[in-house]
């Protein structure tokens, strides 16, 4: 995934998972909009678009959702509000070992001692 930052539409065959406003403190004055896109960065890159690599963190809409990146920026889910995931990286669905996890953990002891 990579933000595609312009004043113009997103490029044509891209998928598009989010879009919104640019956030003024990147902006550099100019009313751009950032899409989330994913696709060859490189080629986009190449056809004279703003092309911004994302990193692990939230990266926030316009509505009160966002995305969520991580795993050193593989990794992505589009989400609703920040706890509500609407839609996954499809690699996220298929890392997983296939069993659930039964067993209870102490994360206050874990990260405590306690």
């Amino acid at each position: 995934m990579f933000i595609v930052r312009t004043i113009e539409g997103p490029p044509v065959g891209l998928v598009v998972k989010m879009k919104r406003q640019t956030p003024p403190q990147v902006a550099e004055g100019a009313p751009t909009m950032d899409f989330f896109c994913v696709g060859d960065a490189q080629a986009v890159s190449a056809r004279g678009y703003a092309v911004v690599p994302v990193h692990d963190g939230w990266y926030a809409d316009d509505k009160g959702g966002g995305i969520a990146v991580f795993g050193d920026g593989k990794f992505w889910e589009v989400r609703d509000t920040p706890f509500t995931v609407k839609e996954a990286d499809q690699t996220v669905a298929s890392s997983g070992s296939g069993s659930a996890v039964t067993e209870m953990v102490n994360v206050r002891g874990a990260i405590f001692g306690a």
